[in-house]
């Protein structure tokens, strides 16, 4: 027992006398109850006073109890402790460069015991040191392996003049060591064309040939020194779903803290997505097939059994994608299968048309055997680098080509497997569809997305993780964490734990509005209504944000308002940092200013202050039902017994509305109204339940005050 109580009270003690010095000293210190009662939570479950054998902890934490210091200060001393990592995993960049910029640098001086962190990016953020060097030297085509049609990604168009002036400062920097070859630390914005061309890639990438002084690894090598690593969800996932300790530790020796961990499941499904270009990837192993005969110059005599294996797999692999794409090109052509407007068609659960499945296992089969044919090949090569050094240009070219297409190999394989994925007595099935390419319309994609992830995020992570700590504003939908729940994979009685916290702000000092309007969304007429109800909503504002439900939508009432003489910034008409400094300009000079924006303006977007006063909702958040994931997924829920709209669409908008009405208050002292021009709140009967969701707002209904007259 003893041995138990002395971790626990030194740990605790570690906490409360950083507390007490960033109380003491941090200018502007202000103590939040909420943020003293997370630290408390999260200390609870590190320590095992929940559950010893799984500590997690999932905390809804509303805006402005100030969750990121609370999790640092309750995580980094116990992951300290016991020799584990913290991995800081968020959804957006906002976020990752808040912590990296601002909170963990204020909170280290203040941390006993200190630590290091440091930011974990994707590859292409930095560049190939080689791919510098040789375009920077001019020596890109010259140097590299003549591939035939597969030629290097360096061999492209001419670079412009000021191309060619920021590559030779970006050569001049890297070489007196000024610069580490990390895009976001350039000073200015670098040219995408001329990034493409420098940009490290996992194809082109290869540990093996000496790169260790290449930018991205010398970033690898840096996290293996820090105690807390911020990253993305993406990266996050990419990682866990190789087994973990590719680029971050393994997971048994980290705190996992996922902010923003409302979008975890849908990274977790894009993670586990596919797509495969029929046309494109017959025409890539084609190129490849023509490409192999220039082996045997590198591989010699003693390839040749290898090379040959190589080039029959590749042989099978082609006719087997052919008889793939021909029976469906054939059956659209022929009017049997039809798309819709977006050019997809979703595929129902059960056998797939034209006798897919049939024809899916034989390509499985034929990619197994490619990519199984392109391993000796590659240890070959590996082993001629170190024989024949002066060949390293040509072999390192090979190498790169090699590994590009043991991944087109290992997308084919696995794109099978799961279109042909079908439903078992727990098993979800994938949404599965197909879409014609937007510019080619004869070539035809096939796509699959996983539905249920929560089984795979326990085996990569819930179930291995030293502890798993997961946070955002909007967890809970209609009041409840199933949804959320069970879209992580969770189970009511697994010994996590869950804690609501809400936000310090003052609520019932701002408005939210519902008026009496004389149709609903669905009405033919809603668009016209909106051209007529919003200018009212904007009269003698200063600061507004107005959130549609579609871009088509909103450019319809962006016109509208404009030929009545309303100045408006509307999302897509310039990037989103400068339409916000555009805003913040006129709000700052006293002007009115209005801000037009969608789905994605409703989460990450911070305006404080006078910068929003006036937060109009076009529509309730609703999931459009035609995307082919949603479709599916209803299909299953009805399959299964259940009711899609209960379970799926009511929960989410519950939790998306949630959301767009936390852009309004971001500050203790922030009042404001909202106006939601969706009557179905007060004519449905889900209205009351999504109401009874949202924050404490000083609500009103056709002119009256809930529950009275105004």
């Amino acid at each position: 027992m003893s041995t138990q109580k002395k971790p626990a009270h030194n740990y605790q003690t570690l906490v409360q006398e950083n507390y007490r010095r960033l109380s003491q000293t941090l200018p502007g210190f202000i103590p939040r109850r909420e943020q003293n009662y997370l630290v408390a939570e999260i200390g609870k479950v590190l320590l095992g006073r929940y559950d010893k054998t799984r500590r997690m902890l999932v905390a809804e934490a509303g805006t402005g109890i100030g969750k990121s210091l609370a999790y640092l200060q309750a995580a980094i001393p116990w992951a300290r402790a016991n020799q584990k990592k913290v991995i800081i995993s968020t959804a957006t960049l906002a976020l990752q460069e808040q912590l990296v910029d601002k909170d963990l640098p204020l909170f280290l001086p203040y941390c006993k015991p200190s630590f290091r962190f440091a930011l974990a990016k994707g590859r292409a953020r930095y560049c190939c040191a080689r791919r510098l060097a040789d375009l920077a030297n001019g020596a890109a085509q010259t140097q590299m392996f003549e591939a035939g049609t597969f030629e290097s990604t360096l061999l492209s168009a001419p670079l412009t003049a000021t191309q060619e002036t920021q590559l030779a400062e970006m050569w001049q920097a890297y070489q007196n060591k000024s610069w580490q070859g990390d895009r976001d630390s350039w000073p200015t914005p670098i040219d995408q064309t001329l990034w493409q061309q420098l940009q490290a890639e996992r194809h082109s990438c290869q540990p093996m040939l000496g790169h260790q002084q290449c930018p991205f690894h010398q970033a690898r090598a840096e996290l293996e020194h820090a105690e807390v690593i911020v990253v993305n969800h993406a990266l996050l996932l990419a990682d866990l779903s190789m087994g973990g300790g590719i680029v971050l530790p393994e997971p048994e020796q980290c705190v996992y803290i996922l902010d923003e961990a409302h979008h975890i499941a849908n990274v977790a499904r894009d993670q586990g997505s596919i797509r495969l270009s029929l046309r494109q990837l017959r025409r890539s192993l084609e190129q490849f097939n023509k490409w192999q005969s220039k082996l045997n110059d590198l591989l010699g005599t003693d390839g040749q059994s290898a090379i040959g294996r190589l080039q029959h797999s590749t042989a099978q692999l082609i006719p087997a994608l052919t008889q793939v794409y021909q029976p469906l090109f054939s059956a659209l052509q022929r009017q049997e299968l039809t798309t819709d407007d977006q050019g997809c068609l979703r595929f129902n659960t059960g056998d797939l048309p034209c006798g897919l499945d049939e024809l899916l296992s034989i390509v499985k089969e034929d990619s197994q055997t490619f990519c199984r044919a392109l391993g000796p090949i590659n240890t070959q090569l590996a082993d001629q680098l170190k024989i024949n050094p002066s060949q390293a240009p040509a072999i390192e070219a090979a190498l790169a080509i090699i590994s590009q297409q043991q991944l087109q190999g290992e997308q084919i394989r696995d794109g099978a497997t799961l279109l042909l994925r079908a439903p078992g007595p727990k098993q979800t099935p994938p949404a599965r569809w197909l879409a014609l390419d937007a510019k080619d319309n004869q070539e035809i994609i096939l796509c699959a997305t996983p539905l249920a992830v929560g089984h795979l995020l326990e085996q990569w992570c819930w179930s291995r993780a030293a502890a798993v700590i997961m946070t955002s504003a909007t967890l809970t939908a209609l009041n409840d964490f199933g949804y959320f729940r069970r879209a992580v994979g969770l189970r009511q009685d697994d010994g996590s734990h869950y804690i609501r916290l809400n936000s310090p702000f003052s609520y019932a000092q701002s408005q939210l509005i519902i008026p009496d309007l004389a149709c609903e969304p669905n009405h033919s007429d809603f668009n016209e209504l909106l051209a007529t109800q919003i200018p009212f909503w904007l009269k003698e504002q200063q600061a507004s944000l107005v959130l549609f439900s579609s871009y088509r939508q909103m450019q319809h009432v962006a016109a509208a308002l404009r030929a009545k003489g309303h100045s408006l910034l509307v999302q897509g008409e310039a990037s989103r940092q400068a339409l916000l400094q555009l805003h913040k300009d006129k709000c700052d000079g006293k002007q009115p200013s209005i801000l037009f924006g969608t789905g994605s303006f409703s989460e990450g977007l911070d305006l404080p202050g006078h910068y929003l006063t006036n937060l109009i909702i076009t529509k309730l958040p609703f999931a459009v039902p035609t995307s082919p994931v949603e479709e599916a997924m209803a299909e299953w829920i009805t399959l299964c017994g259940g009711n899609p709209f209960m379970q799926l669409a009511l929960p989410e908008a519950s939790r998306k509305l949630i959301q767009a009405c936390g852009r309004l208050l971001r500050t203790e002292t922030d009042t404001g109204r909202i106006v939601l021009l969706d009557k179905r709140l007060v004519s449905k009967r889900y209205g009351p339940a999504l109401l009874q969701a949202l924050p404490p707002f000083n609500k009103q209904l056709h002119g009256k005050r809930w529950g009275g007259e105004m």
